[in-house]
């Protein structure tokens, strides 16, 4: 039996906002394993932990660069919220971007070694950003970044620096605007139903199962009818089918006017849309959270040890 630190169960509530009592119940039967110990609570507390699994905690800044049809979406990251606001380390982002998107590095390894000078810094952007970094005093990295010139339009929509889409498409470029609007607020993760990843399918349907066997087991323990199978094998479907309409981009109601889908939408505008990118700062990365109280009170203590 894997041991259950109170780190662990720190990590699990900051993701899920389950109770911490929960936490430890989901990691103890789930052995340590954190993913799936988020699933168990996603079947006993429903939609709440997954919409909290959501949230993003590592900072940074999402850039885009559009020239015609050729662009670039990228993420760069640093340690605090408070470098996302320094004129030097957006410079260094916008530059990267448009870097990107004229000259195609294959990996970010490539990207720094391209030719970029900037506050004194140079003659490449990784020299820029070593240099930005003892200026500053703080970390910072490019992560990941796409780079599009398939031969479609491009339309980019920035909300604040934290979240940024490319919609690359073909017709009437306010429709297109609309749609990276609507992809950065409603956060699909395919266009179409049948373009969902297979993994995130079985992994809902788990899910889905999970619930129905609560369920099975609280009629049971109150006296009450059980489901026969084949209905709670429609149940298990269903609420599959009604996820792949939740995460797929055209199935989804158009967020300016939720009485049409976004694939009614464009079709009324003439407008195709091939693809979308989506980057949310620090989306995957698990941020440090530091205990202040047990930090003030370790100094606290080691003040009155050398008193």
């Amino acid at each position: 039996m894997a041991a259950i630190t109170a780190s662990m169960v720190a990590e699990l509530r900051a993701k899920t906002d389950a109770p911490m009592m929960e936490c430890k119940k989901a990691l103890t039967e789930a052995e340590g394993n954190l993913e799936k110990a988020e699933e168990l609570l996603r079947v006993k507390l429903g939609n709440k932990a997954g919409k909290a699994a959501a949230r993003i905690t590592a900072e940074g800044v999402v850039a885009a660069s559009i020239d015609g049809t050729t662009g670039a979406l990228l993420e760069v990251n640093c340690e605090t919220d408070f470098v996302t606001k320094n004129d030097s380390f957006i410079a260094l982002a916008n530059a990267a971007a448009a870097l990107i998107a004229k000259h195609n590095p294959a990996d970010v390894a490539a990207l720094g070694a391209l030719p970029y000078t900037q506050d004194s810094f140079g003659p490449t952007l990784e020299d820029v950003r070593k240099g930005l970094i003892g200026k500053i005093g703080e970390n910072m990295s490019f992560r990941r970044f796409k780079r599009f010139a398939g031969g479609n339009k491009l339309a980019a929509y920035l909300h604040g620096t934290r979240i940024g889409v490319v919609v690359e498409f073909e017709g009437d470029e306010v429709a297109a605007k609309d749609v990276a609007m609507h992809v950065a607020a409603m956060k699909p993760v395919a266009l179409t139903s049948a373009d969902v990843p297979a993994d995130l399918i079985e992994k809902e349907r788990a899910v889905a199962a999970g619930k129905a066997e609560e369920d099975r087991k609280a009629a049971e323990a109150a006296g009450k009818p059980v489901q026969p199978a084949d209905i709670v094998a429609k149940r298990i479907e269903g609420g599959v089918q009604k996820f792949l309409k939740e995460v797929s981009l055209f199935n989804q109601p158009f967020v300016k006017n939720d009485k049409q889908t976004v694939e009614q939408m464009l079709k009324a505008a003439n407008t195709r849309v091939a693809g979308f990118t989506l980057y949310v700062v620090g989306e995957g990365i698990e941020k440090k959270v530091d205990d202040f109280a047990a930090e003030v009170a370790a100094q606290v203590a080691a003040a009155k040890g050398a008193a």
